[in-house]
């Protein structure tokens, strides 16, 4: 039964295209009928989160993307650096675990509940540290869906200094296209396309960690094999050179995925975890939060 309703609360999130309609819809269905951590496997929405990227991928003109990167990745990688310390020294501030600090850090410096996820067992995080930060992260990018888009219409941000902007600002990869699919025009490809370099931070910090953490199985980094599948995509798209039709084609189907994973991504929200949210990992997550969105802001304003 329960599954019959999540099946077409999903049709009628995809049916009406909203990014936030499906987040919040997804959330609302697991709270009202308390669902079990796996009653939708995680692996479910990240996989359609991929296959709407990588569709989207195909409609992404290769010099655009390659013009996009090599403007912004400076600022994105000063952004990181900043984003990643300023997080550690707030960790020493409100004085909370220094894995909790690493976690949050890298979260909000990179690209959120990934980043917390591969360096967890590195810095052998506890079970609970892992649990809240994600609660709380998850939380920031509910936030941002709703949020982003409202901010940027009232100040009459461009389409791709949103884009930029939600793609160095926004923790998860999924909140990032949600809140660029809500702004609409070129927003969309310009926050995806940054987002995933943005991601491929991710390789470095393992390395570091690693060297910190003298953990040999874990000192081996993974290239992120999802962003070089997106980049093929977009060398395919740009070589094939689809007509317009095919373009729109491709359009809606990454949409339908997108929302679809939004969804599900809204339906694995743990009430247990949020409960666990302490006052001083929150106020360090929220301080760091805050600073990123300004500081993001103000790198995206220097073009």
């Amino acid at each position: 039964m329960k599954l019959c309703i999540g099946i077409l609360l999903a049709i009628l999130a995809i049916l009406i295209g909203s990014p936030l309609l499906a987040l919040v819809t997804g959330m609302g269905f697991a709270l009202i009928f308390k669902l079990p951590d796996d009653f939708i496997s995680k692996s479910i929405g990240t996989k359609f989160l991929q296959a709407g990227i990588v569709i989207l991928g195909l409609t992404i003109s290769a010099s655009s993307a390659l013009e996009l990167t090599a403007l912004y990745f400076p600022y994105i990688s000063i952004f990181v650096f900043v984003v990643f310390l300023t997080g550690l020294l707030l960790g020493k501030i409100f004085n909370i675990e220094k894995r909790l600090a690493l976690l949050i850090a890298s979260g909000t410096a990179i690209c959120g509940a990934t980043a917390m996820a591969a360096i967890s067992p590195l810095i052998k995080a506890k079970p609970r540290e892992l649990l809240v930060s994600m609660a709380i992260i998850f939380s920031f990018n509910a936030l941002a869906i709703a949020l982003f888009p409202l901010i940027a219409n009232s100040i009459g941000m461009a389409d791709v200094s949103f884009g930029a902007w939600a793609a160095m600002a926004i923790h998860d990869t999924s909140s990032v296209v949600g809140a660029a699919m809500a702004y609409g025009g070129a927003a969309l490809e310009v926050a995806t396309t940054l987002k995933l370099g943005r991601t491929i931070w991710l390789i470095p910090l393992i390395v570091i960690l690693g060297i910190f953490y003298k953990d040999e199985k874990s000192t081996k980094p993974k290239f992120p094999i999802f962003v070089f599948i997106f980049i093929l995509a977009i060398v395919l798209g740009s070589a094939l050179n689809f007509e317009e039709q095919t373009l729109l084609a491709l359009d809606s189907m990454s949409q339908i995925f997108l929302v679809a994973a939004l969804f599900c991504i809204g339906a694995q929200i743990s009430l247990e975890a949020m409960k666990q949210i302490d006052i001083k990992t929150f106020s360090v997550a929220f301080v760091l939060w805050t600073f990123t969105l300004i500081f993001s802001y103000s790198l995206v304003n220097l073009f």
